[in-house]
């Protein structure tokens, strides 16, 4: 089994927390993992990607020209990365800020409000955090409690004040799905 996934957005929107908090979970269930970001160098509002590789055998390649899942948190986003996904392959939409759907029939597509829920909320910066709720539900990657438990390592102790609002970005993608 391998399952690849490609997550993309603007700079700031907690792309690359996405791909690492996936790579740790999936390492933490005993997976082995790749990961492989890529960003401009702007700090936000610039083009962010990561890779993520998982599988139960050695991966000889960290790229996903054929990635199973796209997470996409942005419109170029879509429109850069929905073709190279595999037939069959699902696409997860941050509906609140990506107003386009895939052009493509052969793969399912997932429109998530995560910008909005976040907001609901109360924090718009756990807009990530909800969609990897509906990313784990779909993928069964990873359990949701194996998930959880790794962001929290991945926060740290500075960041345990973060750990209840975190749970409930979470929750609210899981269930939206």
């Amino acid at each position: 089994m391998i399952i690849k996934t490609i997550f993309s957005g603007f700079g700031g929107q907690g792309v690359m927390m996405m791909g690492t908090s996936l790579a740790q979970s999936a390492m933490n269930k005993g997976y082995q993992v790749t990961y492989l970001p890529a960003y401009g160098a702007e700090m936000r509002g610039g083009t962010a990607n990561c890779t993520v590789a998982v599988s139960d055998e050695d991966i000889a390649s960290p790229v996903a020209s054929e990635p199973n899942y796209l997470v996409v948190m942005n419109l170029p986003a879509l429109f850069t990365f929905q073709n190279r996904v595999t037939p069959g392959g699902s696409i997860l939409i941050n509906s609140s800020i990506v107003d386009a759907n895939p052009t493509r029939e052969d793969i399912q597509s997932f429109r998530i409000p995560c910008s909005d829920m976040a907001q609901e909320l109360g924090n718009n910066r756990v807009a990530n955090i909800v969609m990897m709720g509906a990313f784990v539900r779909k993928s069964g990657i990873v359990s949701s409690e194996i998930y959880l438990k790794s962001l929290e390592t991945i926060m740290g102790s500075r960041k345990k004040a973060l750990a209840d609002i975190n749970r409930k970005a979470f929750a609210a993608g899981y269930d939206y799905v």
